[in-house]
């Protein structure tokens, strides 16, 4: 499990780390529950942003430790129901698989998550994103289609992802992580686009979201209500195809919509 030195202050202030010693002492190992805790410091850390040194952690595993045959990662704000072993051997060993990960329950379409992560504040930087879209468009981004099978869906849920370490898998995840530190930490944005411009390609198993819903359990760590206990939205506007008129994703939105004839 990687912490920053804020979160190993909380979890031994709860009593959920086990450690040898105390954590003000400035100790870096320490336990919670069957997980080793990894400390990163402070003034240790690649990047400014918390986002971009989780990815690190996240999709350089293979850089972190070379010798691993398998990789399970877990995302903070989730808890396993089930042994990562089974998981490695039902997800990825038995159906010959590079790679585990769910499809999202709601989004299908790359530019379908990127209007979900600037309508819901996910990424601060909205024209980014928009900048970030118009580029993977400029450079042959299609919205989904069953041409793309056996890929069921451009957006996964990276919450959990199993991973089987070799060539395709390293590669992908190389790749993945450059487009982050291009544009910005939300992996979800570049995961079609990297996979799709692949050759040879990644063999990925996106699982049925009913699967990730029975093999673990999610706590919202990203909530903010507003003082009467809800979620706080403005009034947001219907898109249509005079907002995209000259953008180089106007073609991949209408197909998208269903609206263009190719």
């Amino acid at each position: 499990m990687f912490v920053d030195d804020a979160t190993r202050r909380v979890l031994a202030r709860h009593g959920i780390l086990t450690v040898a010693q105390d954590a003000s002492s400035g100790g870096g190992g320490g336990t919670v529950g069957a997980w080793r805790v990894v400390t990163l410091r402070a003034g240790e850390l690649p990047y400014e942003s918390p986002a971009m040194n989780g990815v690190v952690a996240k999709h350089l595993l293979h850089r972190l430790f070379p010798n691993a045959r398998f990789s399970v990662w877990v995302d903070a704000k989730m808890q396993l129901t089930a042994d990562p072993l089974l998981l490695v051997h039902a997800l990825l060993v038995g159906r010959g698989a590079d790679m585990a990960v769910s499809r999202h329950p709601f989004n299908v379409h790359t530019v379908e998550e990127a209007v979900a992560t600037a309508r819901w504040r996910k990424w601060g930087d909205v024209e980014a994103v928009r900048a970030q879209m118009e580029t993977y468009c400029a450079n042959g981004l299609q919205p989904w289609s069953p041409s793309k099978l056996p890929y069921p869906s451009d957006v996964p849920d990276t919450a959990i992802i199993i991973r089987r370490h070799g060539l395709a898998s390293d590669l992908f995840s190389c790749l993945l992580f450059n487009e982050l530190e291009a544009f910005n930490p939300r992996d979800q944005l570049a995961f079609a686009y990297v996979r799709d411009q692949m050759s040879p390609k990644v063999n990925i198993n996106m699982f049925e979201v009913e699967v990730f819903e029975h093999i673990a359990v999610e706590y919202r760590h990203n909530l903010k209500p507003d003082a009467r206990g809800g979620g706080k939205q403005g009034v947001t506007r219907m898109a249509s195809s005079r907002d995209i008129t000259g953008s180089s994703c106007e073609r991949h939105l209408l197909k998208m919509w269903g609206e263009s004839a190719e």
